[in-house]
């Protein structure tokens, strides 16, 4: 079971943006890592390929390290680790270290 989900609210908590919080776009099952609104922006010069489009500087999200990022519990409102556990009903769920409500 991924820790990790699209539309999960996460936070950096290492790198230039440590500390910052955003919601997942994408989760790459293959590289292990994350697309994350607003996040791990980096600057990328474009050459223009076509007659009438701009060249220049822009400003593109990048993908980020899963181990980088952590889940933000609903409940507890801060970053924690994830582990999974089985409910009565046979299906398996997220759950929170710190509260150990189901996220």
């Amino acid at each position: 079971m991924m820790r990790i989900k699209k539309n999960d609210t996460v936070v950096i908590i290492a790198g230039k943006d440590k500390g910052k919080e955003g919601s997942v776009l994408n989760v790459s099952d293959i590289k292990d890592k994350v697309l994350v609104k607003g996040l791990g922006i980096v600057t990328k010069h474009v050459k223009a390929k076509r007659q009438g489009e701009v060249s220049g500087i822009k400003e593109v999200e990048t993908l980020i390290e899963m181990s980088k990022v952590l889940p933000v519990c609903p409940f507890c409102k801060k970053g924690c680790r994830v582990n999974s556990q089985t409910l009565d009903n046979g299906k398996r769920a997220r759950v929170c270290n710190r509260c150990k409500k189901v996220i």
